[in-house]
């Protein structure tokens, strides 16, 4: 059997350019990997790295070469570009059979399968799952026993039995990047890496994948790989990072697991054995990790800085005890604190978010939020709003009581963060849109904003600048920066000094913000039409 995976386009911003600025995703490279492992001929195809429109680049790699299955896979966001890849398989004389995985099928299954055109779908972790299904359409055999799969049968959508979480993530083979084209992404990365906040000018950063599963049940969230907590050991981990320095001559990573550091002595272990990559190496790893505000007290964070990490993340969401409860965020607003003032006593940049629209929220949940947030984070914290995720609690109670009334629109055309709807159970819908207001007013003017007093273009759209961080006075000059226009530009960074972050700008920027006047109506009516623009050119 000939095989191609294809990875779905991410950016309608790009249009039909190629993108080589994006999140590499996970699930896709891992699934390469175990069916490459397996012996199978397959190809690996990145449509984020091709010029023209999704339909036409499908066509023409199915002329060029004759695939028997075609498997494509990602979340409920990517629902339009996948169903562009499947209707033009199916379209194609060779007719190859389609599998799909991915997010997109765990949530919402039945109405998506019904929807999508696909043949075969793998419904959840699908490392075993796709193994177990190729060695049966290559034997020719049934896929009826097969758990975690869903078929259509009789024009009815069949869904077997759940299969059971893979237990052992070392047994898994590492992903599969650069099948995909991660090392043109790698060239392509500018110094605003690490959201932002990177150190290097040139950083070269993979993404790691240590655990799977959160054992937490917060309402506005959903699991794609299961409730189900599991670790990779700390062997396992780093042999992956010693693979990526070999093979990609990496200077940075980013471990993206949610609950890294919940276990302070797997911590420990894992910090000690990345100092010793660095010796070994003669490298100077920089890498970000998230932590839980539980844990983080003075002696974690140095270990982290003492091994090289420069950036850590939270999930703050609310800074009333009442809302997190709602939410069933097993943190408090005393642990939240606790986290930023930490960070700051250490000098460690943290990103975290405060998000709005929980069933609980009330005008006086939102001012506990709000206040907090203006006397304490020194514009180094987020305001945004809880989006329903097809599969979370709030997702459900929007079904329930008719917020979203179309649920098959909602995931083709109303998934994106420009959609901002009133969930709670005792805002008045007057009362939430001043709080949008407030929230969109403090977003574009809370940000703290430093002009460059130097601005050197190296070469397309790439400048060196020099810029003095706000907050500590001291000169930062950061080369390899992604400005799109350098007539009025601003982009994230953090002091490489004190750590604090900021946006750097010019003189137009400035004082575009400071005259801007932003008017919700006007903001969210473009973003609407400039999403689904986009879109129709993908």
């Amino acid at each position: 059997m000939k095989i191609l995976v294809v990875m779905p386009r991410f950016s309608y911003e790009k249009g039909i350019k190629p993108n080589y600025t994006y999140n590499f995703p996970f699930g896709l490279c891992y699934i390469y990997s175990v069916i490459k492992n397996a012996g199978y001929d397959l190809e690996a195809y990145n449509l984020n790295h091709e010029e023209g429109h999704v339909e036409d680049l499908i066509e023409k790699k199915l002329n060029d070469t004759k695939y028997d299955i075609v498997c494509v896979g990602g979340m409920s966001l990517d629902y339009e570009v996948i169903e562009k890849i499947i209707n033009a398989c199916k379209l194609h004389t060779s007719k190859p059979l389609i599998i799909l995985g991915g997010s997109i099928l765990i949530r919402g299954k039945q109405l998506v399968a019904e929807s999508l055109n696909f043949d075969i779908g793998v419904v959840g972790e699908g490392e075993n799952t796709i193994l177990e299904l190729l060695k049966n359409l290559k034997k020719k055999k049934s896929i009826e026993k097969i758990n975690g799969i869903c078929y259509k049968k009789e024009n009815k959508i069949i869904f077997t039995p759940p299969r059971e979480p893979i237990l052992n993530l070392d047994s898994i083979p590492f992903p599969d990047f650069g099948a995909f084209g991660f090392d043109k992404v790698l060239d392509h990365m500018s110094s605003g890496e690490l959201f932002g906040c990177s150190r290097l000018d040139y950083p070269r950063t993979y993404p790691v994948l240590g655990s799977r599963g959160c054992p937490f049940q917060c309402t506005f969230c959903y699991h794609s790989t299961g409730p189900r907590y599991r670790i990779r050991s700390v062997k396992n981990i780093i042999e992956e990072i010693e693979y990526a320095i070999k093979k990609y001559d990496i200077n940075s990573f980013n471990l993206s697991d949610d609950l890294f550091a919940v276990q302070k002595e797997r911590l420990c272990e894992f910090c000690k054995e990345i100092k010793r990559l660095n010796e070994k190496y003669s490298k100077k790893l920089v890498w970000m990790c998230q932590l839980w505000v539980g844990v983080v007290d003075k002696e974690i964070l140095t270990i982290l800085k003492d091994a090289g990490c420069v950036i850590v993340v939270f999930g703050f969401e609310s800074y009333s005890e009442k809302v997190l409860k709602s939410m069933k965020k097993p943190i408090t607003p005393k642990q939240i604190d606790n986290a930023i003032k930490k960070c700051f006593e250490s000098n460690m940049t943290f990103i975290g978010n405060f998000i709005f629209g929980d069933l609980a929220e009330t005008k006086e949940t939102v001012r506990e939020t709000i206040d907090y947030w203006k006397e304490n984070c020194r514009g180094q914290a987020r305001l945004f709003f809880i989006h329903p995720y097809p599969g979370s609690e709030i997702y459900e109670s929007c079904l329930k009581r008719e917020i979203i009334k179309d649920e098959l629109n909602f995931i083709k055309n109303e998934m994106q963060h420009t959609n901002i709807r009133n969930m709670t159970l005792s805002m008045s819908d007057k009362e939430f849109e001043e709080l949008k207001k407030e929230v969109y007013d403090l977003t574009s003017k809370g940000p703290i904003y430093s002009i460059c007093s130097k601005v050197k273009k190296e070469k397309e759209d790439r400048y060196e600048v020099s810029v003095k961080c706000p907050h500590c006075g001291k000169e930062n000059v950061i080369k390899n920066c992604l400005l799109k226009y350098e007539k009025a530009f601003s982009l994230q960074t953090a002091c490489r000094h004190c750590g604090m972050k900021f946006y750097l700008c010019n003189r137009l920027y400035k004082f575009t913000m400071k005259h801007y006047v932003q008017l919700d109506f006007i903001r969210k009516n473009y973003l609407l039409f400039r999403d689904k623009f986009l879109k129709s050119r993908m």
